[in-house]
């Protein structure tokens, strides 16, 4: 099988606009407050503690939206819609580059959520996930499962970033550069180190996407990002926007605050990516976070006697030892991992029948039936392996590593991390030869109370980048608080009603929790 046909799926994906135009989360309450964290010397803003916010506004000019509730649902095989929800479907228009460098305007994708109850006048709360996956499906993963009282009082639209999701798509790799990406190498490399097999892989993708987005090259990164939220914005003829990012659209969301905090009324960090860390850093918090998520997944796994016997988290290490040995088929470890990876981040909200499916999967793969494994495959390499989401990831590669290092993570982490270590090492050289981008520059003045959620197991971004972001955010003079959730999954406000409740609070009247409330998982 040519696991190349998820393309196919990424496609149908980017042109959902253009046609249609379980157990649910932990609703548990807070019942405790940890010490909260700050990296460095935070500086104490000056603006009263009591201060309120300007409030995000009702929008006075609209998108021309057209339902895609039944499409989006059936697309991402998500079931049946709940009663009464609404997804929505459009597009907007925004210059390619701002400064006037590059002339030109994109198409960018966005999805409105909604009930049917829902006030219409209720100022929208816009989402960005950044390239971790497509903040379309992300929104769509949080209204299948149970955010009912978030979505009917408010709306929230979700904006895809450029080349990722139903935003203009990119597609600059044959298939076989693809498939060679996605598999390290492992079916080609020969005798070759896997480290050097992958730079020569990720030079080859790179030299391509180049070529293709030429003279573009340099717009697919997280301040381009933010500016598109800006011309949305001006679209939606409001003042100041309540925005949340989640995983690396945090990113994007402190470069808006950076770049146009004047208009931001709410700010929203759910599970924010690191800041000042170079890449290895920021790897290996995410791997830490992928292996705290599955061994709770296999604790769960396990208390429903799946398939995957008395110690589910052995199995899975030897399916992908097995894979990285070329034991199942032309099914890499890489792409194994990659759909390990999609499973434990997806935003949906997993119930006892999903974990039951994906280990009955995983354990018919082990016999040799490739068939069940086959849909998350192509759902995982769709949603977070496309061409668009490579793009965009190297354009944000800050401080990039080197081969020496990655061979020695690859030995390290490889023993330390035993599902997902290796595999992230030789990532590291996926986007090696693409041009270093320029050190994330953040706010440097924000007066406003910033909200930051995150989990304990987080499988996207892993958990110990919310003290850098709150440090540079105290530094920029902005109140924060974190909330914490005591589960795995990302983003934390799709699988925790706490977390919700607490975002909701402060999307109503500006006011944060207490500093370092956990939330039961």
């Amino acid at each position: 099988m040519r696991w190349t046909r998820a393309a196919l799926l990424a496609s149908t994906l980017s042109i959902l606009v253009t046609t249609a135009c379980g157990a649910g989360p932990s609703n548990r309450p807070a019942v405790a407050v940890e010490q909260p964290h700050q990296a460095g010397a935070a500086v104490t803003s000056t603006a009263p503690a009591d201060a309120t916010p300007p409030a995000p506004e009702v929008p006075k000019a609209d998108l021309a939206w057209k339902d895609c509730t039944a499409p989006t649902f059936n697309l991402l095989s998500l079931g049946a819609p709940p009663q009464g929800l609404v997804l929505e479907c459009a597009e907007y228009t925004a210059q390619i580059d701002v400064a006037g460098n590059v002339a030109g305007n994109f198409r960018n994708a966005v999805m409105r959520a909604r009930y049917d109850r829902t006030p219409k006048d209720a100022a929208p709360l816009i989402l960005t996930s950044g390239s971790d996956r497509s903040s379309t499906a992300t929104l769509a993963g949080l209204a299948a499962g149970n955010a009912s009282a978030l979505l009917a009082a408010r709306p929230l639209i979700a904006v895809d970033r450029r080349g990722i999701g139903s935003s203009v798509p990119v597609t600059c790799m044959t298939d076989p550069q693809r498939k060679v990406l996605a598999d390290q190498a492992q079916f080609t490399r020969g005798a070759s180190d896997p480290v050097d097999a992958m730079s020569v892989a990720g030079r080859e993708a790179t030299v391509a996407c180049l070529d293709f987005l030429a003279p573009s090259q340099g717009v697919y990164d997280a301040p381009h990002a933010a500016d598109d939220l800006e011309q949305l914005r001006k679209q939606l003829q409001v003042d100041h926007l309540a925005l949340m990012g989640t995983g690396t659209g945090a990113n994007v969301a402190l470069n808006y605050a950076r770049k146009y905090g004047q208009h931001l009324g709410r700010l929203v960090l759910d599970s924010p990516q690191p800041v000042g860390t170079d890449a290895n850093g920021r790897a290996e918090q995410r791997v830490k976070g992928q292996e705290a998520a599955l061994t709770a997944f296999a604790q769960r796994c396990s208390s429903l006697n799946c398939s995957l016997g008395a110690d589910p988290r052995a199995a899975i290490v030897d399916l992908v030892n097995r894979a990285g040995a070329g034991q199942l088929g032309d099914l890499s470890a890489s792409v194994l991992v990659t759909t390990l990876g999609g499973f434990l981040g997806d935003s949906r909200s997993l119930g006892n029948s999903q974990v039951t499916e994906f280990a009955d999967a995983l354990g018919a793969l082990g016999r040799g039936d490739h068939g069940p494994i086959t849909p998350f495959v192509l759902g995982a390499a769709a949603g977070i392996a496309t061409d668009g989401e490579f793009v965009n990831r190297c354009s944000d590669n800050h401080e990039p590593s080197t081969p020496d290092k990655a061979k020695g993570f690859e030995t390290t982490w490889g023993t330390q991390y035993p599902v997902f270590g290796k595999v992230a090492a030789i990532d590291l050289m996926a986007c090696s030869a693409w041009p270093a981008a320029t050190p994330m520059n953040l706010p440097d003045k924000l007066a406003l109370p910033v909200l930051v959620l995150g989990g304990s197991a987080d499988p996207v971004v892993g958990q110990d980048g919310r003290p850098t972001v709150t440090g540079a955010l105290g530094a920029a003079g902005a109140r924060t608080a974190t909330v914490v959730w005591q589960g795995w999954g990302h983003p934390t406000f799709a699988h925790s009603g706490c977390a919700q409740q607490s975002l909701a609070d402060y999307l109503t009247d500006g006011k944060l929790p207490a500093d370092g409330t956990a939330c039961p998982a």
